[in-house]
């Protein structure tokens, strides 16, 4: 990110708790965002650490139409892009339950903001006493929020049978591969999102993890998914598809990891995955210039092995952001394919609006560089309602097994609900 004077100071001579006093610091303002990496190497880079704030008024674009011009100037922009920004770039529409009203998408100018160096701490924007301001701020000792057990927006049955017509969806040709997802949630839920934010790190920690304040709305990210990033010309794009338990030994997990390396039905989802992904990127690239650098690579996180590509492109001239949006978003690999048609579905089959989840929270530099995630293993939750929920999904085919894509989706959940201290009803 660019420099406009900033205060610098050694990361030696910064307290070990820092950044947990520095996002209870940002977390304090209306417009928050913290970009997580967790020290983890991923190819291509994980998130830049980053701490962006900003005080209710501050403007933000509310269509992709006035995405470019906003983003025209020296200073940063931090926000997101949620999953009913597709009804922008489609003609689709959403009507389901909605236990959020998060805009569609909101890139804020920050006030003031934090870089992470390797070896030094940069403040820029409004400096003057925030390094004294984040010092000040008190480090309560953690506690297991108080949670009562989530209940099922959508009945394990229902689930099981809207798996079953997927399948029959896919026989009659409607789609290759369909994302379902389900939300689990609770009401009246008071807790700090700071704290669980920090539990959620230590549960699950992962390489593109995010806090995000939006007003009373607030997400809690422990993404281990690049949808798209950009720099030097180059696009990056590296989906998710395929999943299995790490083992319990390092055999076990070394059994683990080559079952899923060899799982058919896992690999097909990948490769549909990928190929929409190449298509997605092609209508803004270079003729010729859509690679696949790594396809079907395995990465262990804390509780899965995850089967990732990589895709890259090299960008073509003049291309702005809103239209490398309108090209790639929603990310095929919470969609299916074709798109459009598994967008359609999604709506028929799932009972809740996904808001946040699976759309997405990222940066974007003023020299046109920018990374996103895909908000994935998250928490929403609305301080002024209580209303707390995550969503899980998973990749349906036709040779799905419905228990055992709700057994995935289980799985997904894991670290959610132990970082809650509580249950599925």
């Amino acid at each position: 990110m660019p420099a406009t004077s900033p205060v610098t100071v050694p990361l030696h001579a910064l307290p070990a708790n820092f950044r947990v006093r520095a996002l209870r610091w940002g977390a304090a303002f209306s417009h928050c965002t913290y970009f997580e990496p967790n020290d983890l190497e991923y190819p291509h880079g994980a998130f830049e650490r980053l701490l962006a704030v900003a005080a209710a008024g501050n403007r933000s674009p509310d269509s992709l139409a006035d995405l470019s011009g906003l983003l025209a100037t020296e200073t940063p922009r931090f926000g997101f892009l949620t999953y009913d920004l597709k009804n922008d770039i489609e003609a689709l529409q959403s009507a389901n339950f909605a236990g959020f009203t998060w805009p569609r998408l909101h890139f804020f100018t920050p006030e003031t903001w934090l870089v992470w160096r390797a070896d030094t701490l940069e403040i820029h924007g409004q400096t003057d006493g925030i390094l004294e301001q984040i010092l000040a701020q008190p480090v309560p000792p953690a506690a297991v929020p108080a949670v009562p057990v989530l209940r099922p927006r959508l009945p394990k049955a229902d689930y099981l049978r809207a798996v079953e017509a997927i399948r029959e969806d896919i026989l009659n040709g409607e789609v290759y591969e369909l994302n379902l997802c389900q939300e689990f949630y609770a009401e009246n839920v008071t807790l700090s999102p700071v704290e669980v934010f920090w539990q959620l790190m230590q549960a699950s920690p992962a390489p593109f993890a995010g806090f995000v304040r939006w007003h009373e709305h607030f997400l809690l990210c422990a993404s281990p998914e690049r949808f798209l990033s950009h720099h030097d010309g180059r696009l990056v794009s590296q989906p998710i598809k395929g999943t299995i338990r790490r083992g319990a030994t390092p055999a076990a997990d070394e059994q683990q990891r080559q079952t899923l390396l060899h799982d058919e039905k896992e690999r097909a989802e990948n490769l549909m995955i990928v190929d929409l992904v190449r298509n997605d990127l092609a209508r803004v690239a270079r003729t010729g210039t859509v690679r696949v650098p790594e396809l079907f690579g395995l990465y262990p996180f804390r509780h899965l092995w995850q089967m990732i590509s990589t895709v890259t492109a090299d960008l073509r001239p003049g291309i702005s952001l809103a239209e490398i949006l309108r090209a790639t978003f929603p990310m095929g690999s919470m969609t299916g394919a074709p798109k459009i048609r598994a967008m359609q579905l999604i709506e028929h089959y799932e009972s809740s609006r996904r808001g946040l989840y699976s759309g997405s929270i990222g940066y974007v530099g003023a020299d046109g560089s920018f990374d996103f995630n895909v908000v994935i293993r998250s928490l929403q939750y609305r301080q002024d309602t209580g209303y707390l929920s995550f969503q899980v999904g998973s990749a349906i085919t036709y040779d799905s097994d419905p228990e055992r894509e709700y057994e995935e989706c289980l799985l997904k959940a894991r670290a959610l609900l132990e970082v809650l201290g509580t249950s599925i009803a």
